[in-house]
């Protein structure tokens, strides 16, 4: 749910020299430019640095902030009066614009058979984010990076634990990111969720193990073919990696889940009796078909875009996930999919170029590498295990969550505990916050890269507040 299907993919590749062309001055393009591109309803920042390598060239590097990339060469560059190109060739993408002034650029940005607007702007000084919440050593705690194995899947993870100075043992909270391959931060769109969070604990006398997802970062394995049901022996390999370690207290250990991490938690726990607590942020309690569904529906709508149009796109959608339900191998699903969309199409009366484009396309947003994972997602129902966990729970969600819906999820996480038994559950849907629980104007995550705050202080003092309260 974190995963938005973007315009462009980043790839790292060699920089190609600039061959300058007459009546273009060097300082004119030196420097670094700002501009956006529109991407399935999500306005990314770009950014081009040109720098004069000597006389003759000029290097490039090309920067997505809001998708926490950085400093990756492309070229070559061609200037021709006043006009630029710059070439992408491994992103099958190039720039193409047109000097209006000192300061800006009128372009197009052109990538596998798409193209957008992209207008970019001279910044006086070169482009940096602010994350005022991100924590920067020293630290008064003790962080320590340390691997743990998932027996069950064969795999080594690896993370990084923080806990408090002086005797133990501590309670003991671990973060389990949402969907997509995260690192041990969960970094997305400029910002370190999870760094933050763990820091704010640790300081308060609770131990974070926060870790990388399979095939990221220091961590084996990788995720393609994995299911949420795969990532959750990840997770209850931390637990039980936590248990064995002196500094922690083997009786008060949690899981902290975020978006599909939350569906994970009460996985883990309905298995594990052992487990002190859960702290659900913004966390599923319904099946992730209904999920994807309302999600596309919201946010569409707050993009502005055609209500009729919306429903209709969900209407697609459901037939198109009856066919991945249905049929379980993967090649076959994939021909049924194209054959089932190719019919809609055709019945709109599209062209016979829109209905090849369309269908070739689909591929951006219903790859069949993610077939295992979507076919599971959208099945499950999350009460099932929430059912079953008996421990305390703290769900919180921000009423402006437009990928998880704070009214849809949170009664039905409450409902399922209060059915298997279990009154111990704190709910609270909280006002002005996103998915990421930042405060925020309109909840687009066109708007995760641009909000400063990381992630809300108060969200994380009710966190803090409520674990040791369990004690």
């Amino acid at each position: 749910m974190k995963s938005v299907s973007l315009f462009f993919l980043l790839l790292l590749f060699v920089s190609q020299p600039l061959r300058p062309q007459e009546d273009v001055s060097h300082d004119k393009i030196a420097g670094s430019w700002i501009g956006r591109i529109q991407a399935g309803g999500i306005s990314l920042r770009v950014v081009f640095d040109f720098t004069v390598a000597d006389k003759d060239s000029i290097a490039v590097t090309f920067a997505s902030p809001d998708q926490g990339s950085k400093n990756i060469s492309i070229g070559p560059v061609i200037l021709w009066g006043k006009e630029i190109n710059v070439k992408a060739p491994l992103l099958l993408a190039e720039y193409k614009g047109s000097f209006k002034n000192d300061t800006l650029i009128e372009g197009t940005w052109y990538q596998a058979g798409r193209s957008a607007p992209l207008n970019i702007s001279k910044l006086r000084q070169a482009f940096s984010l602010n994350r005022p919440q991100e924590p920067t050593p020293p630290f008064p705690y003790i962080s320590e990076g340390v691997t743990f194995m998932n027996e069950i899947a064969g795999i080594e993870l690896a993370g990084t634990l923080t806990y408090p100075r002086g005797d133990g043992p501590f309670p003991a909270v671990i973060l389990v990111s949402g969907s997509g391959s995260q690192n041990r931060n969960e970094e997305l769109m400029g910002h370190k969720p999870f760094l933050v969070i763990a820091d704010h604990l640790t300081r308060n006398g609770i131990a974070v193990l926060r870790y990388d997802d399979r095939g990221v970062g220091q961590s084996k394995g990788s995720p393609l073919n994995s299911t949420t049901a795969d990532f959750a022996t990840d997770a209850e390999a931390a637990f039980l990696y936590l248990r064995k370690r002196k500094e922690i207290d083997s009786g008060y250990i949690g899981i902290a889940g975020h978006s599909e991490g939350g569906l994970i938690a009460p996985m883990v726990a309905s298995r594990n009796p052992e487990t002190a607590f859960i702290i659900s942020l913004a966390g599923t309690g319904v099946k992730g078909e209904t999920i994807m569904h309302t999600q596309n529906y919201e946010i569409g709508l707050a993009s502005g875009m055609d209500p009729t149009a919306l429903k209709r796109g969900v209407a697609i959608n459901k037939k198109l996930f009856a066919v991945l339900k249905k049929e379980n191998d993967d090649a076959r699903a994939a021909e049924k999919i194209r054959t089932v969309y190719k019919k809609i199409l055709e019945k709109e009366k599209k062209s016979t170029e829109e209905v090849n484009k369309l269908v070739s396309e689909l591929n951006n947003s219903l790859n069949p590498a993610s077939y295992p994972w979507i076919r599971y997602f959208i099945t499950t129902d999350p009460g099932k295990f929430w059912k079953k966990v008996k421990c305390p729970v703290l769900a919180l969600n921000g009423d402006k969550d437009l990928q998880v819906s704070a009214a849809v999820n949170l009664p039905a996480i409450e409902k399922a505990l209060r059915a298997g038994g279990n009154n111990n559950v704190t709910v609270k849907m909280l006002p002005g916050l996103n998915h990421l629980f930042q405060n925020c104007k309109t909840g687009l995550p066109a708007e995760y890269g641009e909000i400063e705050e990381t992630f809300s202080q108060e969200v994380m003092e009710i966190m803090a507040d409520w674990i040791k309260a369990l004690k």
